[in-house]
């Protein structure tokens, strides 16, 4: 039996299986390189923490159920020169997840709103936090169903839960039955414990009047807007771009 062979079990048990794949690499390489034992250790076991990492990540971009791979390397910001780059690249640091700071991207279709909230989903699980995004229909078509068959309590939680949530498209058509209730209940439990991410086609009373009533409206609104950045968006469609724009590469849309 060789060396290998007894390590195998050894490493089972330790849950350091993953050492095997890089194991007869990393030893080649000592041999050719006359490393020491601690470098060859290092160089070992840092393989073994940056697989981890990037399984994590993977099962973090997995739950956080992207529409599509949209990040800020992918994002033109020369499309339209009105976006507010600079406060966007100081969120894309990701410290307002970190204060529990809620985030609203407010402008016509086609102007980045979706592009930029995912991008910023993307650094937070790049960072390690959890993030969920989801459309506000499918939200609370989930919600809705949930009370019709008693798993209410359990799907709130899981837009309740995770330290960044990303709604978009939020009024696209009137909320009805208990959506507001259901949308009250979301911001409410995530007030100053986690994030949340809106974007939206309407500005931020047409928002509030979503609710039905003033009263639920006011106390769903104060508690979205306390500790928020609120950003306009405004420009040119990236699915419709005027006829001077760069026709050079495949836009994406937002």
């Amino acid at each position: 039996m060789s060396p290998t062979d007894e390590l195998i079990p050894i490493l089972k048990k330790l849950r350091l299986s993953g050492v095997l794949e890089s194991l007869e690499l990393r030893t080649q390489q000592a041999l050719d390189d006359e490393l020491g034992h601690s470098e060859f250790l290092l160089r070992l076991l840092q393989d073994e923490a940056d697989r981890r990492d990037a399984k994590q990540l993977s099962r973090r971009l997995k739950k956080a159920a992207f529409e599509h791979e949209r990040t800020f390397e992918t994002f033109d910001f020369a499309f339209n020169t009105k976006l507010p780059k600079a406060k966007i690249l100081e969120l894309a640091n990701t410290s307002f997840i970190e204060r529990c700071d809620n985030v609203l991207l407010i402008g016509p279709t086609g102007v980045g709103k979706s592009h930029i909230a995912q991008a910023l989903g993307h650094r937070a699980c790049r960072v390690g936090f959890d993030v969920v995004h989801v459309t506000a229909d499918d939200m609370l078509r989930q919600l809705r169903a949930a009370r019709a068959d008693g798993s209410h309590e359990r799907r709130l939680q899981r837009f309740v839960q995770p330290k960044l949530l990303i709604i978009d498209d939020i009024g696209l058509r009137p909320l009805s039955g208990d959506e507001p209730l259901d949308l009250y209940d979301i911001i409410r439990l995530r007030y100053e414990r986690r994030s949340t991410i809106l974007t939206s086609n309407r500005d931020v009373e047409e928002i509030g009047a979503l609710f039905g009533d003033p009263l639920l409206a006011s106390a769903a609104m104060d508690r979205l807007l306390h500790h928020a950045h609120v950003l306009t968006l405004v420009g040119s469609s990236f699915r419709n771009p005027p006829d001077n724009s760069k026709p050079a590469r495949k836009r994406k849309a937002a």
